[in-house]
């Protein structure tokens, strides 16, 4: 589907939905059912799949802008830069090496996860930005429920990243996937998770730096050898 059609079906769902937080969305002058759908460069290698937009992604009408996107941002710009980003717009332009992306293109209330109706009515518009929009083929999602949204189609696929998410070295490896769009086209997807950079998640929240660094290196992001 095209651009304008993927953006449409989302516009026709987000018009049903009640917990998304217009407040937010009037006070930063943002249309509250104009999905924050993807950004980035469509034809990188590597994409980061978050959960959905925050204040600051309404604000600025960019996925992974705030402070989780903060940290996501700075390991990229450490990766082909040497060190975090020094100012907010170089954190943006930072952007442009990789391909961003969320399960659910709209801010809940309370930032309160999406049910999984709602994850389930926005799936095949997401699935058709991943599968024909963006080309690459290396997925980091952050956080269960962003990782968990590649088998909300299929339950033998469910089953597996359940089992793959037990595993002690979820965080350094990485399970196959196809995906496949409504118009019946499929590629396999290599997912590599993480834990959500949450200072809520107080389990992983100190980690998750080194835990970023390794996976870009793993994926070859900021080698001399590799394009991004």
């Amino acid at each position: 589907m095209t651009e304008a059609e993927r953006t449409a079906g989302l516009r026709a769902i987000a018009q049903g939905l009640e917990r998304i937080d217009v407040p937010v969305y009037t006070a930063a002058q943002r249309d509250p059912i104009e999905p924050i759908l993807g950004a980035g460069t469509p034809s990188a290698k590597v994409a980061f799949f978050g959960r959905d937009p925050g204040r600051d992604e309404v604000k600025h009408a960019m996925p992974f802008i705030g402070a989780g996107g903060q940290k996501v941002r700075n390991g990229l710009h450490r990766a082909l830069h040497g060190q975090d980003c020094p100012d907010f717009e170089s954190s943006v332009r930072v952007g442009d090496a990789v391909f961003w992306a969320n399960t659910v293109p709209y801010k809940p209330i309370g930032n309160k996860v999406w049910s999984v109706k709602t994850r389930r009515a926005c799936q095949p518009f997401v699935a058709d930005l991943l599968v024909n929009h963006w080309t690459g083929q290396d997925i980091i999602p952050l956080g269960r429920v962003a990782f968990d949204w590649f088998g909300l189609p299929d339950r033998d696929t469910k089953r597996r990243l359940v089992e793959f998410w037990g595993r002690e070295d979820c965080f350094r490896s990485h399970v196959e996937v196809d995906l496949v769009a409504p118009d019946g086209r499929s590629r396999r997807i290599r997912v590599h998770p993480l834990p959500h950079p949450s200072p809520l998640n107080a389990t992983w929240y100190s980690r998750f730096p080194g835990l970023l660094d390794a996976r870009l290196a793993d994926l070859g992001v900021g080698n001399a050898s590799t394009d991004v």
